[in-house]
């Protein structure tokens, strides 16, 4: 098992890196809030589906609070943020930039509201793992324009502390249930937040054709049960500034795979720049390593 879940990270960065792939395939033909909604909700059903062919434990009235609370935080509040945020004219680098800030605000949260100790070595971690994403950024940031606003700032913003919130908030109150059934309640909160969005702001218009249903069927499946269930794994066993300096990795990771599939620029600068986030990523988990080979040599 222990082999197994050392490639845990790796797969999730992979995986929720290729996030973009479905929403640069959905915006033209749904709108943020109806599209996320419909999205949760399959994946909810999903989840209820898998509770019963598992057998899964079913949540207890203040577990599934928690882990709704939790996805009203993670999914609801981040996603669509950001989503909207995008649909009103962000522009999706300068996004990302903003996005790339919960790491930091994540292990300030984890030490005043879980007591993890974040030694030096590990701040320095973060703080060079964000200057690898400002570098790999960088190209795309010359699309600022109109889109940046008061509105679209703010919501950019409110998206990363909901992610690091909704993190917190997992780790500290919703990780000692059943993943499974704590899932598919985060997707019932984040379901509950999109269609309200949807009500309040969207058309609900819907243009259902391949494109679309590449998009949900990848989203759903890789994105909200693959990925999602990897990083519930991985709040439950590690320590949180740990777990969310791996999100410094997705920017790189996605502009690989843009090169790879849409032939986007990739130039040294980008490349040098996934060296130092990757850098800063190892400096901010050196304890966990070193902890394994400790608890190693005493087995």
């Amino acid at each position: 098992m222990q082999s197994i879940k050392r490639f845990i990270p790796a797969s999730f960065v992979v995986l929720w890196a290729t996030g973009f792939i479905g929403a640069r395939y959905a915006m033209p033909w749904a709108e943020p809030f109806t599209f996320l909604a419909i999205r949760f909700v399959i994946a909810a059903i999903l989840f209820a589906g898998l509770t019963l062919l598992l057998g899964s434990r079913r949540a207890t009235r203040e577990e599934a609070l928690h882990a709704t609370v939790a996805g009203v935080l993670m999914h609801g509040v981040y996603l669509g943020a950001v989503f909207w945020a995008i649909h009103r004219g962000m522009p999706a680098g300068f996004s990302a930039l903003i996005v790339g800030l919960q790491p930091l605000i994540t292990a300030v949260l984890a030490g005043r509201f879980l007591g993890e100790a974040i030694l030096p070595r590990h701040w320095a971690g973060l703080a060079v793992g964000l200057l690898g994403v400002v570098i790999v950024l960088w190209p795309k940031l010359g699309a600022v324009g109109g889109g940046v606003t008061a509105a679209t700032l703010t919501a950019s913003l409110v998206s990363v502390l909901g992610m690091s919130a909704g993190t917190i908030w997992q780790k500290r109150y919703a990780s000692g249930g059943d993943l499974v059934s704590a899932t598919m309640w985060q997707y019932v909160g984040g379901s509950v937040v999109m269609i309200l969005g949807s009500l309040a702001f969207d058309t609900r218009a819907v243009t259902i054709n391949g494109e679309l249903i590449f998009a949900m069927a990848w989203l759903v499946l890789v994105l909200s049960v693959g990925a999602i269930f990897l990083l519930m794994v991985m709040i439950r066993d590690g320590e949180m500034s740990k777990v969310a300096s791996l999100f410094y990795l997705v920017p790189a990771v996605t502009a690989i795979i843009a090169w790879v599939l849409f032939n986007e620029q990739l130039n040294l600068a980008q490349i040098a720049g996934m060296a130092i986030a990757t850098l800063g990523v190892a400096l901010a988990t050196a304890r966990q390593a070193k902890g394994r080979g400790t608890e190693e040599l005493r087995n």
